[in-house]
């Protein structure tokens, strides 16, 4: 066996470019005690990561240059020296862009019950997210209207099915009539609006809980049309992921005279809930209430093409590597 794997070449300046990774060889790691040596079968991408390719503060540090770029995978036991996972077991890891990584955190997930993908998005982090950020953040009471940003997204779509199935009324935006549609027609929705046909402002109104997933101007339209104790989940801010100059909001004036409150959105600060999340998404996917939809790339190599893509709008739902 061989492992290949993409490491950080260089910092991008404004939009990520295939030239800031590089594609290298290295020999498969053997497990130490307590760990498991994982075959990853899938790795998510995800807007997150073009911030951890920058060494400004965050949340957490960010990937060095030469070190093997983050995410989240699924994969497959091959040898293990955990007593409680054994050869064969499906596995979530956090190993990064590469075909086998040694570990001690791997949960383990029943790939039989669920497609193993599907633990990457709807059931996995972008799950999550949606589920602890609407309920905890955004608090939806029943007959509200809540609005959600990339919805056609990872994140965006859950957000909007389960405000649906808590009694709201959900409303998206996303780019483009194709993307739209599927929010409505497949996903349940009961409006989609296209950010591209540059009507927003006309067309937003009303909003009890706006859930954002792009910052920039889309969010200051929303704040503008807020309703009085309105309620702002900030959970990413992908249109100036790449900007050299972030985007200033004109209309904080209305977290003022709407008494609006806002919060950011880490899914980490509920990690002791996660299992309480499962069950809640995993139920609703077992009575066929949860619906998905997945963007695909071919093999590793084809990993910063797609995080490219993604950055860009160009995925249809969750992005993400399969590897083998």
């Amino acid at each position: 066996m061989e492992n290949q794997r993409i490491v950080l070449a260089s910092r991008p300046e404004g939009w990520v470019t295939p030239e800031n990774f590089r594609l290298e060889k290295a020999p498969v790691p053997s497990p130490r005690d307590g760990e498991v040596l994982v075959k990853n079968l899938w790795l998510s991408l995800d807007p997150y990561m073009r911030g951890r390719m920058s060494d400004a503060k965050s949340y957490v540090k960010g990937v060095d240059i030469g070190e093997v770029m983050v995410g989240q995978t699924a994969g497959e036991v091959v040898e293990s020296r955990n007593e409680k996972l054994k050869k064969g077991d499906h596995v979530l890891t956090q190993l990064g862009w590469q075909l086998y990584g040694a570990t001690k955190e791997a949960m383990k997930v029943d790939g039989a019950r669920v497609p193993l993908s599907y633990y990457l998005g709807m059931l996995g982090m972008p799950g999550m997210t949606a589920y602890f950020g609407l309920k905890e953040i955004g608090q939806p009471k029943p007959g509200e209207t809540v609005v959600v940003s990339a919805a056609s997204g990872a994140v965006g779509s859950v957000v909007g099915q389960l405000a649906k199935l808590w009694g709201c009324r959900a409303v998206g935006i996303a780019g483009g009539r194709e993307k739209c549609d599927y929010v409505t027609r497949e996903l349940g929705f009961d409006a989609c609006f296209d950010y591209k046909a540059g009507k927003l402002r006309e067309e937003l109104k009303d909003i009890d809980v706006y859930f954002d997933n792009v910052g920039g101007e889309i969010l200051d339209v929303a704040l503008a049309r807020m309703k009085l104790f309105g309620r702002i989940v900030v959970c990413g801010m992908i249109s100036d992921y790449n900007a050299t100059e972030p985007y200033r909001p004109k209309n904080l004036r209305a977290v003022l005279v709407n008494r609006l409150k806002i919060q950011g959105m880490i899914v980490f600060d509920w990690k002791e809930r996660y299992g309480e999340a499962l069950k809640a998404l995993g139920g609703y996917y077992a009575a066929g209430k949860l619906k998905t939809r997945e963007s695909v790339v071919e093999g590793l190599a084809s990993a910063p093409q797609g995080l490219i893509a993604l950055l860009k709008g160009g995925n249809f739902g969750k992005q993400l590597v399969k590897l083998a």
